[in-house]
């Protein structure tokens, strides 16, 4: 068997050295660049194409694929946002019906004044869901940046709130997930 014991690694180990031919310098020569004054420059400027009519240029295949990447994140991002407005109306509908229960179970005890809070809290909600539920993502988006223009601070509020709820939401989710 061989020398099983371990050596350190050495420039040799790595790129072993050859022997430099007579007359070769050891001054590094580039490669022709994509890009020289003369015929380089007109395969960039000639719309992708060189001049042998072969396929595009580095750069614009880039760009394209850039474009591409973009367009795909658009539409999955779209897809998405469609998924969580269908995810929103329907708990919205969840909260409408657990309102008016409420506001049934509100009559029976306390009297049908308090039950018409909880009544229109619902009708509020119901309004709210069936808004969110006939407009686009587009729509909703314009709304959001509309908000944001015409009053900073309110959609800072808005969004700090959202994040409380949020927040509150996910700890609760992890206690429970603690104790079980």
């Amino acid at each position: 068997m061989a020398d099983d014991t371990l050596k350190p690694m050495t420039d040799q180990d790595v790129a072993p050295a050859i022997a430099n031919p007579a007359g070769a310098t050891d001054d590094f020569q580039p490669s022709d660049p994509l890009k020289s004054t003369d015929q380089g420059a007109s395969d960039f400027s000639s719309g992708g194409e060189t001049n042998n009519g072969a396929s595009a240029s580095p750069r614009q295949l880039i760009n394209d694929n850039v474009v591409k990447l973009k367009s795909e994140a658009g539409d999955r991002a779209r897809t998405l946002a469609d998924q969580g407005k269908v995810k929103a109306t329907d708990a919205l509908e969840q909260l409408v019906t657990m309102l008016n229960d409420a506001a049934q179970q509100v009559d029976e005890k306390l009297g049908s004044q308090y039950g018409q809070y909880a009544r229109s809290a619902a009708d509020q909600v119901q309004g709210l869901s069936s808004k969110l539920n006939d407009r686009s993502v587009d729509e909703l988006l314009d709304d959001a940046r509309d908000l944001v223009r015409k009053s900073p601070a309110a959609a800072i509020g808005v969004a700090a709130a959202v994040g409380f709820v949020a927040a509150r939401l996910l700890s609760a989710g992890l206690d429970q997930r603690d104790q079980a």
